[in-house]
Formats: structure tokens, C-alpha cells, sequence
């Protein structure tokens, strides 16, 4: 079951709203969810159109939720989608370090 940060339509119809959700794969569009992530109103000023929960979208992704190609073009935009990748780089740097260090270490020790 993959988990997807997608879009759950509101409002009525020309005038519409959506809040951003995590949701399995499997589940319709406006169906049930997992949790609420952030709010999108196309139709609001610049400013007041995106409204996200941060720590709820970064944890979601840790733990292996793909945003739809229009959830990250509002992150994207928002700017978590670098911040996200840019700790996720990190994260991968740190761990390469230690596995390098490691064979390193192994081959002083058989030299």
C-alpha cells in the first residue's frame, strides 16, 4: 500500500479548495485519509494560497510518501521540497562517510 501526499477537493463548483493530504494510493480522490498535511486555495491572493504543516509533510516523506506531481509543484514553490532534499542529502553524505571510514578502517587493519 503506497502512501501519496495528494489533493482532496472542496468548495463548490468554479470556486474551488483543497487541503493537502497523505492518503493510500488505493483510496478515491476526496475518499478517506490518513492525515491532513496543508491547505491549497488557488483562488486566494499570492500570499495566502499555500498553508502548510511542515513537520507533518517532512515526516511523511521520511517515511516514504511520494507527493503527486501537483502537490509538489505547491511544495516546490513553498520551498519545502529543497529543504527536504537538501536534509535528505545530508542524511545520505553522513552515511557514506561511515561506510567509507568503515572500509577504510577494514583495510588498514588487513594491510
Amino acid at each position: 500500500m503506497q502512501v501519496k501526499i495528494r489533493l482532496q477537493r472542496f468548495g463548490t463548483k468554479k470556486r474551488p479548495f483543497y487541503r493537502i493530504v497523505a492518503a493510500s494510493e488505493a483510496n478515491k480522490r476526496d475518499g478517506q485519509f490518513l492525515e491532513i498535511v496543508g491547505l491549497y486555495h488557488p483562488l486566494s491572493p499570492a500570499d495566502k494560497q499555500i498553508r502548510l504543516d511542515k513537520e507533518k509533510i517532512t515526516a511523511w516523506l521520511n517515511k516514504g510518501a511520494l507527493p503527486t506531481s501537483t502537490v509538489e509543484g505547491i511544495l516546490r514553490r513553498d520551498g519545502e521540497w529543497k529543504v527536504f532534499f537538501d536534509a535528505k542529502a545530508a542524511r545520505i553524505k553522513k552515511k557514506n562517510d561511515k561506510r567509507k571510514a568503515v572500509r577504510e578502517k577494514k583495510a588498514k587493519a588487513t594491510a
